[in-house]
Parts: structure tokens; C-alpha cells; sequence
């Protein structure tokens, strides 16, 4: 039997409310409606002032550019989508031949570190994570990174050589920031670098709702010869206040669902890999591959 509109827009918000945006088309797919049944719903509570829209979706209403949730907030949202971006994350991992990553702060680089570090327990195998994807020896493998949860939890493996570059640390993110830790990256070239963001858009290239943090993210970008991006596809399409790079600054994506035509185009013209975790599917780039 079909929802009443009443019970769509209590099941809407209550979406909304956990994942923080929400797709035109995980909607209609989520309440078994079509496209325009959303689209109407969508600017129903928008009217009521419940949510605000934005292209191709919503987001909570007051959601802004320079809108942040805490830490612990963003770790519940997308859960699973950024443990599969996660596990083929790992398939990028440097030589292990003296070789060296960076790891920027963001809830779904933390997904990557919690797999390295299951990575680096003796007793854990892939046969005990079936879905955890490979599980490389990690002993000699240099780690950097500018987010304390990270550091800490890559530390007390003992199994790698891990730096925390200094700075002021933003609470809402754990993240070092400022001058000194855009110097320190200044005087860094690893192997790799795994970034976060809070949109790839195909206009306005990467961003973040902050100045200091879009700094550091540049410096990340200079800071590796190959620059990878963890990003759940509630950030495709999507920008926020600044601009911290260009799809061009990119040599993989990885997320779990395609990405949107326009965007889709762009990140090819670019030269970006686009790998959709957890799925056969992968965008038709140059060097493409499936997770």
C-alpha cells in the first residue's frame, strides 16, 4: 500500500536527520515513489521550513555553507558507505618498501586508518574480516597525518612509523591547522595522500567549510605524488565555503555510488580514476578500475 504523504515526509526528515543530505533519488528509491513524487515532497517541507533544498536532494534546514557537524555526529552518518570506500582505499597503499602515506583528518580517512590498523594486528586475517578487502603488512611503512583520532589510533599499533604533524587542533575535527602545519607539509613528499572533503563539485572543484582547514588541504594536495579521495557520495555535487583544490589536484576518487553526469564528465576530462566501492560499477576513466 502506497505511504500517505504524511508518513513520506515523517520518513524524509527522519533520513534526513540521521545522513544529514538526502538524494532526490535515494528518496525515491528508499519510499518505492518516482522522482517528482520526491521533488513535491521535498518542497513541501521546504515550505514548512523542515528542510532546505539544494540540487538534486536537501539538506537540514539551516544547513549552510560553513555548516559542520561534530565528529561524533559525521561517524555515525554513512557508516557502511565509508567502510567500503574504506577497503578500497587499501588497494592504494605505497610500497611497503620503505614506503610513505598521509592521512588526512575526516571520519572516512579514520575508516582507512581503522583497516590499517586491523592491518597491522598479527592476529587479524582476512579470512576474519571477509569484507575488510586486503590486509597488508604494514611494518615498514611511514604514516603521516594531521588529525589526532588518527595518530592515536595508529600509534598504539606499534607497527608503523607514525608522525603527527603539529598545530592548532580544531575541535570539531580533530585536525592540526595553521601555519605551522602548512610549513611542515611544505617540507614533506610522500608516496601517497588520502583526503577528505565536504564537496566535489564539477564548478567549484574541493571544499571545506573552513580557511584554516582548506589551507592544510591544499598543503596536503602538494605533499604526495599521488593524491586519492575518500568521499561518500553525499558529498558529490555538493560545495562548501572554500576552495581547497581542483578535480584536476586528483589522480583517484573513490566513493560508493556514480557519480551525476556533469560531475561524472568532469572528473574524466580531468583524468580522475573514479572507483565505486563495494560495486561492479566504475565510471569509465582513464586508468578506471572496480573495487
Amino acid at each position: 500500500m502506497p505511504l500517505l504523504p504524511p508518513e513520506r515526509h515523517g520518513r524524509i526528515l527522519s533520513l534526513l536527520a540521521r545522513e544529514g543530505s538526502v538524494s532526490v533519488q535515494q528518496l525515491a528509491d528508499s519510499l518505492d515513489v518516482t522522482r517528482e513524487t520526491v521533488r513535491r515532497d521535498l518542497d513541501q517541507l521546504e515550505s514548512a521550513g523542515e528542510l532546505r533544498r539544494i540540487h538534486g536532494g536537501a539538506v537540514a534546514s539551516g544547513s549552510t555553507s560553513r555548516t559542520e557537524s561534530s565528529l561524533q555526529e559525521r561517524l555515525s552518518r554513512h557508516s557502511a558507505q565509508k567502510q567500503d570506500i574504506a577497503a578500497a582505499a587499501l588497494h592504494h597503499l605505497p610500497p611497503e618498501d620503505g614506503g610513505s602515506l598521509i592521512i588526512d583528518a575526516g571520519t572516512t580517512t579514520e575508516a582507512l586508518a581503522d583497516r590499517i590498523a586491523a592491518a597491522s594486528n598479527p592476529n587479524t586475517t582476512a579470512s576474519a574480516q571477509p569484507d575488510a578487502g586486503p590486509l597488508p603488512r604494514t611494518g615498514d611503512l611511514a604514516l603521516l597525518t594531521t588529525a589526532v583520532p588518527i595518530a592515536h589510533k595508529l600509534s598504539s599499533t606499534g607497527a608503523l612509523d607514525v608522525e603527527i604533524l603539529g598545530g592548532t587542533i580544531r575541535g570539531i575535527t580533530g585536525a592540526a591547522v595553521g601555519q605551522e602545519t602548512v610549513e611542515a607539509l611544505s617540507r614533506r613528499r610522500a608516496d601517497v595522500v588520502f583526503l577528505g572533503t565536504n564537496g566535489v563539485s564539477s564548478e567549484f572543484g574541493l571544499s571545506t567549510p573552513d580557511t584554516a582547514e582548506a589551507a592544510v588541504k591544499g598543503a596536503l594536495i602538494r605533499a604526495a605524488r599521488k593524491r586519492v579521495l575518500l568521499a561518500d557520495s553525499s558529498k558529490l555535487g555538493e560545495t562548501s565555503l572554500v576552495r581547497f583544490g581542483g578535480l584536476e589536484d586528483l589522480d583517484v576518487l573513490i566513493t560508493d555510488a556514480a557519480p551525476q553526469p556533469e560531475l561524472a564528465e568532469a572528473l574524466e576530462a580531468a583524468e580522475v580514476d573514479v572507483v565505486v566501492a563495494g560495486s561492479d560499477q566504475t565510471n569509465t576513466t582513464p586508468g578506471g578500475e572496480a573495487a
